[in-house]
């Protein structure tokens, strides 16, 4: 049941909210899609930890740096993300 009403409460979201109005997000996935997929591939306690994941580590306490030409993310727990991952709005920076 609280699956079902989290997967409706994100779909709700991408429907209701433009694009445009939404925050940037720092990966290539954005925290909406990564939670849905997680949620729908390994159930609502995999979901939880998404959310948990993504408050810990999408904020606007982060790091780029460039290193051998390429750019890395460090968050403000020292998670340390690769190009490939993150969103163009970060990569543009």
């Amino acid at each position: 049941m609280i699956k079902s009403i989290l997967l409706l409460s994100i779909r709700s979201y991408w429907r209701l909210v433009p694009k445009k109005n939404r925050r940037k997000c720092l990966f290539k996935k954005s925290c909406s899609h990564y939670i849905y997929e997680q949620i729908k591939k390994k159930g609502l306690e995999a979901g939880l930890r998404a959310v948990h994941f993504r408050i810990e580590n999408c904020n606007a306490n982060y790091q780029i740096m460039k290193i051998d030409g390429e750019k890395i993310l460090i968050t403000k727990t020292n998670k340390v993300y690769p190009e490939k991952e993150l969103s163009e709005f970060i990569l543009k920076k």
